[in-house]
């Protein structure tokens, strides 16, 4: 993330939009004190921040706690009324999901993050929920890889130079050349399979969406994992998920960029 530029970075934008953030699935209600401890605020700012969020719709109150109102949604719907991708995808993923009898996903890339805009769940496969708007650390999920796999060297550098690799099984790859050399392959090959790194028992595979050439999104299919061998099954799988992220991928060449 660039540093601020102190002649055009309003503060007060940025930690008023820090309070929307410290509210999660995990900590949907806080209260004051709660919120202050998140963002780093003393008390009495993030009272401030609560109650002009309060004035506008944003967030509620019982009198203790606090908690975020559905207007906060217009904040994402505005970028994905926007974007023709989530809507380009969707009928393409469902396709995919009765193919394939799995899951399917689609989403960007945001930092060190991928961000989900567009889902078919069959099962309910991982121990969080997946949502739209729903965020994982790019590095070990199998469409951040084809992301990250699909970024200029210049950029993949910065990337590294700014993540935590944080093991989320024991099977989790965190080394820095491990993880270059993995990105390597995937660029090659234009496919990822990611087993039992980011959810134990979990399985997912990933294709790139390009528009005008570049790579935009990723989408993928995500299973449990079975006695079936991991590879194999993305053989298996890779054909369906080769032609949807082909299928949407013309739909963009169609679509005029916004």
């Amino acid at each position: 993330m660039p540093e601020p530029d102190g002649s055009t970075y309003v503060q007060s934008l940025a930690r008023g939009l820090a309070v929307i953030r410290s509210f999660t699935a995990e900590t949907p209600r806080q209260s004051l004190s709660e919120v202050a401890r998140a963002t780093g605020m003393t008390r009495a700012s993030a009272r401030r921040f609560l109650l002009t969020l309060e004035t506008e719709g944003y967030v509620r109150t019982d009198g203790r706690d606090f908690a975020l109102t559905p207007r906060v949604l217009e904040l994402g719907f505005s970028y994905l009324s926007a974007q023709s991708l989530p809507e380009l995808a969707q009928p393409h993923l469902e396709t995919l999901s009765r193919a394939t009898g799995e899951s399917s996903s689609a989403s960007v890339l945001d930092g060190l993050d991928i961000v989900y805009v567009a889902r078919v769940p069959t099962r309910r496969i991982m121990s969080v929920g997946i949502t739209i708007g729903t965020r994982f650390p790019a590095f070990a999920t199998s469409m951040g890889r084809v992301l990250l796999a699909s970024a200029s060297a210049a950029d993949r550098d910065t990337y590294f130079a700014s993540f935590t690799p944080t093991p989320f099984t024991a099977r989790t790859v965190t080394a820095e050349d491990a993880l270059r050399a993995e990105l390597d392959r995937v660029a090659e090959q234009g496919w990822s399979l990611v087993d039992g790194e980011l959810e134990h028992g979990l399985r997912a595979l990933a294709a790139p969406v390009r528009r005008g050439g570049s790579v935009v999104a990723a989408i993928n299919v995500s299973m449990p994992s079975t006695d079936e061998d991991a590879v194999a099954q993305a053989h298996r799988l890779l054909p369906d998920v080769l032609a949807a992220a082909s299928a949407i991928s013309d739909d963009l060449s169609r679509t005029p960029a916004n």
